[in-house]
């Protein structure tokens, strides 16, 4: 589940939707439950996640090359967008509560999104 520390609140929608489904088409049902199902067992047991450290700078022969060879048509720009929308379909569908937030490492911006436990009062 995705809570939003600014509203207070769980965020229950995947944003940018029509670029989503766009590039969701792109891949088969095969390819998305694979690149799916990696990135529930890389977020499994963790408590931080920062999206653009997950996979790695060369995804050829790996679950995730259909994201760029497929879906987004060898574009690195939009390949790492719907990277990051699985990934976040990931943390909204997760058991556990995670916020998210952009971050800077050594003072420089990290690219992605990092994701993080929480336990909202409820």
């Amino acid at each position: 589940m995705l809570w939003s520390i600014d509203s207070d609140e769980e965020i229950k929608n995947i944003p940018y939707r029509n670029d989503y489904d766009r590039w969701r088409s792109g891949i088969s049902d095969e390819e998305y439950y694979a690149i799916i199902h990696e990135l529930s067992s890389k977020i499994h047991g963790t408590e931080i996640q920062t999206s653009s450290w997950i996979p790695g700078d060369d995804w050829t022969d790996t679950v995730y090359d259909p994201i760029y060879s497929k879906a987004c048509a060898q574009d690195p720009v939009a390949s790492a967008k719907f990277f990051g929308l699985l990934l976040w379909e990931v943390m909204l569908n997760d058991d556990a509560y995670w916020s998210f937030g952009r971050y800077e490492k050594d003072g420089i911006r990290i690219e992605g999104l990092t994701y993080f436990k929480v336990n909202p009062n409820r």
